[in-house]
């Protein structure tokens, strides 16, 4: 009994007595059934096994227990189909039975990281009502849940190479709500040259600047709108020195849905230009990036709209872990030695961390990496947190890395966190290394950061020079953003274009000058 190809996605049952299985192009195989009457069989002795293609389970309606039912019994086989049969007769009409989209949401609850105390999920519920903003909530799974359905011989047969391929480690309820943008599946490329410059045995570089508004921020807002979406929120708001703002308004656009951003009057116009584009309701703030946040949050109180603030909506840091989750696999189940990222609000290294540590949780890894969170000298409460071991405390923020020129970080706790439980280390760079570093990856890898984008790279750069890491150490580092989004700080870095009359001589003269 061979599979025979699923027709209208169902089984036809009454006069038509057909009985239809998965195609084996789509994982099925032999003794395969979509069928009410099989269930009620299969269930009854407890050999049953509900799945799609690609192994997820499946939530049956409870009107109908549709499922998709494999067996390799023959004669539970033939006991199915007698059952069906005469189910059928009595009945004498055709019914169609379809499958209901897989479970894939496994959120247990929300634990604020300042006093323990643990939540269930609640409409606008972003922090601790008990310890307010401080009370930064982070998001808890069933793992021992997700170890039945989700492992790497699923993720194998899973052809989206999107960052949804890792939905059942997302917070995002219905599927149906996640925005059509392809988002995630960067490439991690083998520097092999430019390791052998640094004097470190490997360096990959994960090239996030290829996303839809060209950064990393693209991973967080996708989460951010497929939630608005399924709280039927009438609009979405943030404020941001940039690529936040650019990334919800690229998503919120490709949703249909309004966004209303905060930035301030610095912000680079490449940036600015983008939320024009995307049809953002857009307020430039004669200000901080703290006073365009607080302008932010007054508007998502006062008009109800979702507020994608990641520095206290903790939904947002799950969808930043999937550049790990996307680093381990691409690794064949390995993570790095060391892992260098730019840190700003603190919410993108506290996501790259989950996600390593959720790897090792589900043994899809064995061993986690040491976290180094690198910020630049002008803009480094983070940093300053970390050596003191007491609570942050505001700076201004003075750096032409605007995406991490954040004085006043709401995440902080969880950026302190991750590079202590990992063993790591923080460090700055100043603003020349941040230039140069934009400078050394074009040249030697032709991919092309912004500042921000480049940090993780500046501080690798600076940390193998000071023997801060081991020569024999495998080392990862992030582009959090494309490098046109600020063709400024490129051009302060870069050398000037031979401006020439049309002289083949003078040509000639130039270039031997060049290869001399």
């Amino acid at each position: 009994m061979e599979s025979v190809p699923v027709k209208a996605l169902g089984v036809l049952l009454g006069k038509y007595d057909l009985f239809y299985g998965i195609p084996i192009c789509l994982g099925g195989g032999k003794y395969n059934i979509w069928d009410l009457a099989a269930l009620t069989a299969f269930t009854a002795v407890e050999k049953i096994l509900l799945s799609d293609s690609f192994g997820y389970p499946l939530q049956l309606e409870p009107e109908y227990c549709n499922g998709i039912i494999m067996t390799r019994d023959k004669a539970l086989w033939k006991k199915a189909i007698d059952i069906t049969k005469e189910l059928a007769a009595g009945s004498g009409a055709s019914r169609i039975i379809t499958v209901k989209k897989p479970l894939t949401y496994f959120v247990s609850g929300l634990k604020c990281i300042v006093c323990g105390k643990e939540y269930q999920e609640k409409k606008e519920l972003l922090t601790c009502p008990a310890c307010g903003e401080e009370g930064i909530l982070d998001v808890e799974y069933d793992y021992d849940v997700i170890l039945r359905y989700f492992t790497k011989t699923v993720l194998a047969r899973n052809p989206d190479r999107s960052h949804w391929r890792y939905l059942p480690l997302m917070p995002v309820k219905d599927a149906g709500k996640i925005p059509p943008l392809r988002i995630g599946g960067s490439p991690l490329y083998d520097a092999r040259v430019l390791a052998k410059a640094l004097g470190v045995r490997r360096l990959f570089i994960k090239d996030d600047g290829i996303n839809p508004t060209a950064s990393l921020k693209d991973r967080a807002s996708s989460v951010g709108v497929a939630r608005a979406l399924f709280e039927r929120a009438s609009a979405v708001t943030c404020a941001s020195t940039g690529n936040a703002a650019s990334s919800l308004a690229g998503s919120a656009a490709s949703a249909g849905l309004s966004s209303f951003i905060f930035v301030p009057e610095n912000a680079p116009q490449a940036k600015i230009a983008q939320l024009l584009i995307f049809g953002a309701n857009m307020f430039v703030v004669k200000g901080s990036y703290e006073d365009a946040f607080d302008l932010s949050m007054y508007c998502a109180r006062e008009f109800g709209f979702y507020n994608r603030n990641s520095g206290i909506n903790p939904y947002l840091v799950e969808g930043k872990k999937t550049v790990s989750l996307e680093m381990c696999e691409q690794l064949n189940w390995n993570a790095p030695d060391y892992v260098f990222v730019a840190v700003g609000d603190g919410c993108t290294i506290a996501g790259v961390w989950k996600g390593f540590l959720e790897m090792r949780r589900l043994g899809f890894i064995k061993s986690l990496p040491f976290m180094v969170g690198v910020q630049a000298k002008g803009a480094m409460p983070v940093m300053k947190a970390w050596e003191s071991g007491k609570p942050m405390r505001p700076v201004s923020p003075h750096t032409l890395a605007d995406s991490i020129a954040v004085g006043t970080p709401r995440n902080w706790r969880k950026a302190v966190r991750a590079v202590r439980d990992s063993g790591g280390f923080y460090m700055s760079v100043s603003d020349e290394e941040i230039l140069s570093a934009m400078k050394l990856l074009g040249g030697a890898c032709g991919i092309f950061g912004e500042p921000a984008g480049v940090t993780g790279l500046a501080g690798i750069v600076k940390a193998a020079q000071s023997n801060l890491i081991p020569a024999k150490a495998t080392v990862a580092t992030i582009i959090t953003g494309n490098g046109l989004k600020d063709i400024a700080a490129a051009i302060k870095t870069s050398a000037k274009p031979h401006l020439i009359p049309v002289d083949y001589s003078y040509v000639k003269k130039i270039i031997r000058k060049i290869l001399l």
